[in-house]
C-alpha cells in the first residue's frame, strides 16, 4: 500500500517537470525557426511532429537518427508529405545541445 501511495506522490511531483520540459521544447522550437515548417498536430511544409514521433516510436535508433537529420538536413523520408521539399540543416545555427532538446521534445509527443 505504501508503494502505491509513493508512486502516486512521485507522479504528482514529476508531472510539472514534464510540462516544463514541454514548454522549454516548444519555446526552443519557436526561437529556432522550426515552426515555419512544422507544427505539433498538423502538416505545414514538413510533417506534424506527432506523426514523426509515432513513425519513430518503436525505433531504438530514432533519437540519434533524428538528431543527425536536424543537424544535417535532408530529404526523401517524408516526400509524400513534403512534396520533395528538403529540410535545411540547422547545425551550427542551432547548438547541438538545443537540437537534442528539440528531438527529445518531439519524441515525447503522443
Amino acid at each position: 500500500m505504501k508503494t502505491k501511495w509513493l508512486a502516486v506522490a512521485l507522479a504528482g511531483c514529476l508531472a510539472p517537470l514534464a510540462v516544463q520540459a514541454g514548454e522549454q521544447g516548444l519555446d526552443l522550437a519557436r526561437k529556432s525557426g522550426c515552426l515555419a515548417c512544422h507544427s505539433i498536430d498538423n502538416k505545414v511544409v514538413g510533417p506534424a511532429w506527432k506523426d514523426v514521433a509515432a513513425h519513430y516510436r518503436d525505433n531504438a535508433d530514432a533519437r540519434g537518427l533524428l538528431i543527425e537529420k536536424v543537424k544535417k538536413g535532408g530529404k526523401g523520408n517524408w516526400t509524400a508529405v513534403t512534396g520533395g521539399v528538403p529540410m535545411p540543416p540547422y547545425s551550427p545555427r542551432v547548438a547541438d545541445a538545443d537540437i537534442e532538446v528539440l528531438v527529445d521534445f518531439i519524441m515525447a509527443l503522443e
